[in-house]
């Protein structure tokens, strides 16, 4: 291992508030749609399913700053700040230029980034007096999560983790039952969509949407219980900008600013995380920033979706979404990255990358494997599979800056570690991972519906 440098906030510099992007974009989202009634959605259409401080988040786009609750503070507290780390192996390895730092959200309890939303989400749900709350997962992170969360906060949870992901990451799936929480493979008998999926296709072996449909079909039909999700919304994006916030101050204290901010893609989360705050500089004329979205070859909805609207669930329970979309009804590729696996993009997302403010690149699963392997040996942490695609993103950038002799500095997120998913390292490593190859029309047949 080569020497690093880390630079620590104080527990005192946790940020007190939440960067809202959409305040201050030029151009604001365009606002979901009733599928049956065509009316843009309000914050009161969302109290039935969501808690009513995160419905109100969800449609807010007047204020700059939204105050994250003490106890929430308080939470972050036993694994916040995360550390800012300079990746000086990886640099030499590279043989490169560029100034390489991650912001290593994998130090949570969890071991991701997604316990950031997971604890807001859980306590506006206790404070409101519901007692049970439904999700759904794809690789598990967010399942973990928010049943750490809820544990936490004393509420029961249920999980439909779709169902190759149940299969392929038991451990995650152990996880969440150790904090409490019910975990059931998706598609299930336990909803009338899961039962019409597994009549019509037996084998499915289930998606991000599929999930969500059923999640949200027992959230509606059980009693004093909510629905919460870990990506695409918009106060999800809003929860995760402590990520940036913290980033901010502490390449202030590296006494760098990035030319090149990288995430990580499936609905948003994490790369909303790191690169909102800093976008608000391009969006005022400040800074020039590059924000790279780095998504699976096998789910590429920024670099070969449309952007339309369309449902962010297979059933279509979910108001109509404007999104970079594969189309709801997208079946994804089995691939190790499960987080990854999602039809959609979050809207603001897609007004971002609509205006330019965002470009996006995506990266094979093999390619994504070697740059963790590369990463792990010269940095001494084993990554998640989908923060594989920030690192091979990033080394990318790295080279590109070496063959152009510039000095660039690159700023990533490593959202999560990958300790529980090395059943993939071990494919990758005996050579038996593959990658998946989309042709235009597979993606045209569900991309170009609606």
């Amino acid at each position: 291992m080569h020497k690093r440098k880390k630079f620590i906030l104080s527990e005192k510099e946790i940020p007190h508030q939440w960067y809202n992007v959409a305040a201050e974009m030029k151009n604001k989202p365009q606002p979901y749609i009733n599928a049956t009634t065509k009316e843009p959605i309000e914050a009161k259409d969302f109290y039935p399913l969501f808690s009513k401080e995160v419905s109100r988040q969800e449609v807010n786009q007047t204020d700059v700053w939204i105050d994250i609750p003490e106890p929430v503070r308080e939470e972050y507290k036993v694994y916040r700040p995360s550390p800012l780390v300079r990746a000086y192996g990886l640099e030499k390895a590279l043989d490169t230029p560029a100034h390489i730092y991650f912001k290593n959200e994998s130090v949570s309890p969890v071991g991701s980034h997604k316990l950031n939303s997971a604890l807001p989400q859980a306590y506006y749900n206790k404070i409101e007096g519901a007692t049970n709350i439904t999700t759904e997962t794809g690789a598990g992170q967010w399942g973990a999560a928010l049943a750490y969360a809820t544990n936490v906060f004393d509420l029961e949870l249920a999980v439909y983790m779709v169902r190759v992901s149940y299969e392929q990451k038991p451990y995650r799936r152990s996880m969440m039952q150790t904090w409490g929480a019910q975990v059931i493979a998706s598609p299930s008998m336990s909803t009338k969509t899961g039962r019409k999926i597994i009549t019509e296709n037996p084998q499915y072996q289930g998606s991000l949407g599929t999930a969500i449909s059923e999640a949200i079909e027992l959230a509606i039909q059980t009693p004093n219980c909510k629905y919460a999700l870990g990506s695409v919304l918009n106060h999800v994006s809003l929860h995760q900008t402590i990520i940036g916030l913290e980033a901010e101050k502490q390449m202030e204290m590296a006494e760098e600013y990035p030319d090149i901010v990288i995430g990580c893609f499936g609905g948003g989360s994490n790369f909303s995380g790191i690169t909102f705050p800093f976008i608000r500089y391009n969006i005022n004329g400040t800074k020039n920033t590059r924000f790279i979205a780095a998504e699976p070859s096998s789910c590429p909805k920024l670099t070969r979706g449309k952007f339309r609207y369309d449902y962010g669930d297979q059933a279509g329970f979910t108001p109509l979404i404007p999104m970079y979309t594969l189309g709801s009804q997208f079946t994804p590729s089995n691939i190790h990255a499960g987080g990854l696996r999602y039809h959609g993009a979050g809207s603001i997302v897609s007004q971002l990358m609509k205006d330019g403010y965002i470009e996006a690149t995506d990266i094979n699963q093999i390619d994504s494997f070697k740059a963790g392997v590369l990463f792990a040996q010269t940095e001494g942490i084993i990554p998640a599979p989908e923060s594989n695609h920030a690192i091979a993103a990033t080394i990318h950038e790295a080279l590109k800056a070496k063959e152009e002799g510039t000095k660039k500095t690159i700023l990533f997120n490593l959202s999560g570690h990958g300790l529980v998913d090395m059943a993939s390292y071990d494919k990758y490593l005996s050579g038996d991972l593959v990658n998946y190859t989309l042709t235009e029309e597979t993606i045209a047949k569900s991309r170009d519906l609606g």
